[in-house]
């Protein structure tokens, strides 16, 4: 890789011309989630002293939080460390000793899971039918080697017809009926809950994929990701101890709470006006009136900076960017922010006093007969539920009860949040008796107050999809991406934070967005010739598959 190295003589040195200004460089990082905290221990750790961290929230961990309810901790956020060859997320979890809490069972596949891998997931109907085992492999085979050619299109460079729209949903249904409909061997009955069976797995496929409908994803790029090698793990004491691990070497006073920003200003050209309107801030020194970068926060208070690096997310980009910073962002950075795909995946826990599924039973799987035909995956408000995909046993019941955490996304989900808790309680206890023809009694529904809304524990975060605009985002790895995931703050040595900032750094007055779920080595090789004159760095990638940490 490139040497991000700066020299001692260099006239864009931000360690020489903080000599010069007999002072260090004033850098703000915005959020305290894993990327910002990261960020942060990497710079003081090389040498920068002047380095705060401005967090509108009243705790640090951003996307993580972790809540103990009785003996188990369940995570309102990010859930798994998915593959652990290279993922510094592993490492740093291993190291600390925060694996080490495995049953018999984990330590014989070498895992800690959040869900079993024996036992066998129950396709059931509407009708209270369960779809046999052989006619659920059948279909998932079939399903599988469609699945295969969609990544085909990006992989071998296939070109995408006009049929499929560019759509993963729309080939992905086309190619599967017309396999199903012409099988010679099956019974009309038995394509009938195939077809079914189409909008079920597009379901599942939508939550992997956090978006509202596949029929959202893009065809020519869905095959860009791969896979982490290595087992899938969560941590049984709570994700939350990455977070803590991260924070012990930054001190109390870096860290701002309850600090939410209004503007980042970060052109010359505008200080002047930015030092006429904190003419209130009577505390300004008067070396701070020159400087390149001011953070303008909702208390009116305006920070002057050297550098500042923002770890928003892309909800929040979305959002704000229009005023959030000043001047505007480059065309092409809004282009890519706009055109980005986000949607919300919500996990609703249920306890229950005795399991009523089987013993062999890990999953159960929602198939509604009457999709059959279905070509959208949109409902009626009232009708919110049948986006629900599946309920999942959570695995060991030793550690977690008797709970099971069911998936929705997209629109639906927002529709459930503003559901109170009794409703949706009820609403997955009748939908539950409805394809189990069992009488489930929900012994909890487990508050999630600390994301904003109280429904049963139902985690909501923001994830991204699939687009075609990536070439707009210099950060944006081609191959990893992330959903409900808080690795990429730490992907690879964390090393690499220093050679990503030591870049920035070289661009006085620079302003550079990081996720947390961003490939940096390859970001480092791009930043690396970037030229100064460079003032706004766009570092950001898209998540549409849960891989590495959710």
């Amino acid at each position: 890789m490139q040497s991000c190295e700066i020299s001692a003589d260099s006239t864009d040195d931000p360690l020489s011309s903080g000599l010069r200004r007999k002072r260090q460089p004033r850098i703000v990082v915005i959020g305290a989630g894993l990327a910002g905290l990261s960020a942060a221990k990497a710079l003081l750790e090389s040498g920068f002293t002047d380095v705060t961290i401005l967090e509108a929230t009243d705790r640090i961990g951003g996307r993580v939080q972790s809540v103990k309810l009785g003996h188990a901790t369940f995570e309102l956020g990010a859930t798994w460390i998915h593959g652990s060859h290279g993922n510094p997320v592993y490492h740093l979890a291993e190291d600390n000793g925060l694996l080490e809490e495995t049953t018999d069972g984990e330590r014989s596949v070498g895992r800690i899971s959040l869900y079993s891998k024996n036992g066998v997931a129950y396709h059931l109907t509407n009708n209270g039918q369960r779809i046999p085992k052989d006619v659920v492999e059948e279909f998932s085979d079939l399903y599988n080697e469609v699945y295969n050619l969609t990544q085909e299109f990006f992989q071998r460079g296939k070109p995408v017809n006009a049929e499929s729209q560019n759509s993963v949903g729309v080939f992905t249904r086309d190619v599967v009926r017309k396999r199903v409909k012409a099988d010679p061997d099956d019974t009309e009955a038995v394509k009938r809950l195939k077809l079914a069976m189409i909008q079920q797995y597009l379901k599942v496929e939508s939550c992997e994929s956090s978006s509202h409908s596949m029929d959202e994803v893009s065809l020519s790029e869905f095959g860009e990701w791969t896979e982490i090698p290595g087992a899938h793990h969560i941590i049984p004491c709570g994700f939350i101890k990455i977070v803590e691990i991260l924070a012990r070497s930054i001190p109390e006073s870096v860290i701002q709470l309850r600090k939410p920003v209004k503007c980042i200003h970060w052109n010359q050209s505008v200080s002047k006006e930015i030092e006429r309107v904190a003419d209130h801030n009577s505390d300004l020194p008067e070396e701070d009136k020159g400087s390149d970068v001011f953070v303008e926060c909702e208390d009116c208070e305006f920070i002057p900076a050297d550098h500042v690096i923002v770890t928003v997310s892309l909800g929040v980009l979305k959002k704000r960017h229009e005023s959030l910073f000043h001047p505007r962002l480059p065309e092409e950075k809004v282009m890519a922010i706009e055109k980005l795909g986000i949607n919300t995946t919500d996990k609703i826990f249920l306890e229950f006093e005795e399991p009523f599924w089987s013993s062999e039973c890990n999953s159960i799987q929602f198939v509604w007969e009457d999709e059959a035909e279905s070509e959208s995956l949109t409902y009626p408000e009232e009708l919110w539920y049948k986006k629900i995909c599946s309920f999942d046993v959570l695995y060991p019941p030793e550690r977690y009860g008797h709970v099971l955490s069911g998936w929705i996304c997209g629109e639906e989900a927002v529709i459930m949040e503003k559901c109170d808790d009794e409703t949706v309680a009820e609403t997955c206890t009748e939908m539950l008796r409805k394809f189990t023809e069992t009488a489930p009694h929900i012994k909890r529904c487990i508050n999630a107050e600390a994301q904003g809304h109280s429904s049963c524990m139902v985690d909501t975060w923001i994830m991204l999809r699939r687009s075609d605009v990536l070439e707009n985002l210099e950060g944006a790895h081609e191959s990893w991406y992330v959903c409900t995931t808080q690795h990429g703050a730490g992907e690879g040595d964390w090393l690499w934070f220093w050679e990503l900032y030591s870049c920035v750094l070289m661009c006085p007055g620079s302003v550079a967005l990081l996720h947390a779920g961003s490939w940096l080595r390859h970001l480092c090789v791009k930043l690396c010739h970037l030229p100064t004159a460079t003032r706004f760095m766009l570092l950001c990638c898209s998540f549409p598959c849960d891989e590495v940490a959710t």
